[in-house]
């Protein structure tokens, strides 16, 4: 359960924290699970791709990717954030899909190559899943349990487009498993987060709120990818992911967008992003 420390001085920021998280947690008509998961097939529709659940242990992740793909030396994933966790500060939501999937936005806006996108445990049930418990989008969304489906994900993933390397890119929370995804491949040309949660111990640290004692964290084995490309887009006005807390990573390696906040801009600006911080690491 999320809480503020005893001892701090400032007011507790936990409420406020949860709303940014969740997108919808301020709202008082929350979009069902189906409602949620039509939004992101209308979205992927449009541009003509399609849901696929790809099968691992112990659960199913669902990926969007686009019709009539051809075989691809690099592929680029897209990996979706933490979505509707919680629902008020004491209150776990009871499926984690997002209201407004900004990992699946960037995926379709991508200006060139191929690219896939993938969804978080539990997220977007395209059937019933009875090891979905809560935790895996609480305090355990960066899990080994986690980790390891989504790594057995990007393996399928791998396989069907023909791809030799990845590109993987992580939103918000996304972040830190794209990471640690990136930490224990061999086939990662770059890591590039967005808005991304790169250090879960500096991030409840600042905000005042419950560890997540049940997740790994990127941060705790800094030379793991030192070797990597890499790529940290931050908004100035976000105040979810500040960028105070990039401060421990490469300068070479951040750019912050000036009017941005943790959702607005991301995707409306994506191709721009794409040409001008990703696309010369890549050549």
């Amino acid at each position: 359960m999320p809480s503020c420390k005893p001892s701090a001085k400032r007011p507790c920021r936990i409420t406020l924290l949860l709303i940014l998280l969740t997108l919808q947690a301020a709202c008082t008509t929350l979009p069902p699970p189906e409602a949620r998961l039509a939004q992101a097939r209308q979205l992927a529709q449009a541009q003509h791709w399609q849901a696929q659940q790809l099968a691992t242990s112990p659960f199913a992740l669902t990926a969007f990717l686009p019709q009539g793909h051809g075989q691809t030396q690099r592929l680029s994933v897209y990996i979706e954030g933490d979505g509707l966790a919680w629902l008020s500060p004491t209150t776990p939501a009871r499926d984690p899909s997002p209201s407004d999937p900004t990992a699946l936005r960037l995926a379709l806006a991508q200006p060139e190559g191929q690219a896939a996108y993938l969804a978080r445990p539990c997220q977007y049930r395209l059937s019933s899943q009875p090891n979905c418990q809560t935790p895996l989008w609480t305090g355990a969304r960066f899990s080994e349990a986690v980790i390891t489906a989504s790594d057995q994900a990007l393996d399928q993933l791998k396989q069907h487009y023909g791809a030799e390397q990845l590109i993987l890119i992580g939103y918000s929370g996304g972040a830190a498993v794209a990471a640690l995804l990136a930490m224990r491949r061999d086939d990662v040309a770059l890591l590039v987060s967005v808005a991304g949660n790169l250090d879960h111990r500096r991030w409840t640290a600042h905000h005042r709120i419950t560890p997540l004692h049940g997740s790994l964290n990127p941060a705790d084995d800094p030379d793991a990818l030192a070797a990597l490309p890499q790529r940290h887009l931050v908004g100035a006005r976000d105040s979810v992911i500040p960028p105070t807390l990039f401060q421990h990573l490469p300068n070479e390696t951040v750019h912050i967008e000036g009017p941005f906040d943790h959702h607005c801009c991301w995707a409306e600006h994506w191709p721009r992003l794409w040409q001008t911080h990703i696309a010369p690491l890549l050549q």
